[in-house]
Parts: C-alpha cells; sequence; structure tokens
C-alpha cells in the first residue's frame, strides 16, 4: 500500500501559510524552510525501528531505546533541497548527507541529471530524499530511481507543497515510497508552476531570478 502523508499539524500549515506570502524575503523564507523541514522530519521518522541498548545514568544501569540499523541519509535533489538539509540534521545530527543534480529540460520538461553523489553505505541506511516542491514530479521520480539502481532499498520522500500531478506519478512510478507532504494544492499551470504555490522555491531560497 502507498503511504501518503498530507501534514495536518498546525505549526507546519502555519509556516507553509506564512511563506507563500510573496513579499517573504530570501532570509526569512529559507529560515523558515529549515523549520518546516524539522517539523516534517519529525513526523516523517514516527515510525522509524528501534533497538534496545544497555547505558548507565547517574542512577543505576538500565535499557533504553536508539535508532536501529545504519541510521539515515539525508538526499536533496538540488539545488532547492538544499534548503531543507540544515531542518533535518538538527533533528537528526548523525545523518549523511548525499547530493543529486537534476534540471528541467526547457523544451520537454524532463529531467536531466547532472550530479549524483551518495554516501558510501546508502544502500543500508534509510534515505530521506528532500526537495520543497513536487510538481510534475519528473525531478522527484528520476531521482528515486537513481537511488534504488544503486541499491538503495528504504526511501522517504518529503515535500513542503506538492501538486496532484506529481503525487500521481509518484504514485504510479514508485508505489513502495512513502511521501510525506507539508500541503497539497490545486493544479499545475500551464509553465508547470504548482497553484497556489509559493513561486520557485530556489530562487526563493537562495535569491536568484
Amino acid at each position: 500500500m502507498h503511504k501518503i502523508q498530507i501534514m495536518d499539524h498546525p505549526l507546519i500549515q502555519h509556516k507553509i501559510n506564512y511563506i507563500r506570502r510573496e513579499e517573504v524575503g530570501s532570509k526569512e523564507f529559507r529560515e523558515i524552510v529549515g523549520e518546516i523541514a524539522s517539523l516534517m522530519c519529525y513526523e516523517a521518522s514516527r515510525d522509524l525501528k528501534l533497538q534496545d541498548v544497555r547505558i548507565k545514568t547517574p542512577i543505576c544501569e538500565m535499557t533504553g531505546k536508539e535508532l536501529s540499523g545504519k541510521k539515515l541519509a539525508v538526499v536533496p535533489i538540488l539545488r532547492a533541497g538544499l534548503g531543507m538539509v540544515d531542518g533535518i540534521l538538527k533533528m537528526i545530527p548523525a545523518a549523511k548527507v548525499g547530493h543529486i543534480g537534476l534540471y528541467r529540460d526547457p523544451e520537454t520538461f524532463e529531467p536531466v541529471e547532472y550530479y549524483c553523489k551518495l554516501p558510501a553505505d546508502c544502500e543500508e541506511r534509510e534515505v530521506f530524499v528532500v526537495d520543497p516542491m513536487l510538481a510534475t514530479g519528473g525531478s522527484s521520480a528520476a531521482a528515486i530511481r537513481m537511488l534504488k539502481d544503486k541499491g538503495v532499498k528504504k526511501i522517504r520522500f518529503l515535500c513542503i507543497i506538492a501538486a496532484p500531478e506529481g503525487v500521481e506519478k509518484m504514485k504510479r512510478e514508485h508505489p513502495d515510497v512513502a511521501l510525506y507532504i507539508g500541503a497539497l494544492d490545486d493544479h499545475l499551470n500551464e509553465h508547470k508552476y504548482i497553484v497556489p504555490g509559493l513561486g520557485d522555491a530556489g530562487d526563493r531560497i537562495f535569491g536568484t531570478k
């Protein structure tokens, strides 16, 4: 069964609604994207596996819980995905970070790969792929295909805003990947931008046009 979780947490909804405003500048936009990523990471990591570990408190020995296995990797889709990395690392500082570079061909709207660098043991980790926007789903689906081709099996995808078209593509191409979505918007316009959306996330994070 395909897991899709639309975040209903009031703080996430409030912060997403705030950064949609066109008057929000890059510094503030960037900071709040990080905060949203932290909150989404908290929700998306709710069912990670734990293992027993013996520890000694100042009072006595006890059996506690810690994350099992090789922990996590965070893989942003460049460049906008970079805006979500620090927020996740604040929650899980031990996570390794990989990078996947894709751009959308302006004529065909198809994703073109230009960079991929992953932690050496990525296939043993739970991998969070992050990108603020899930529009057509082309880049996200291609990035996940690249990870699977490299042997990664446990993948979750986190985005701040999604369009129904992108969600459908992900469900179709990667039914085994859980989707964590901050807000599900209405549709894509003729330029493949999410409506109502928040514009170009990369431009707003990095102050470029």
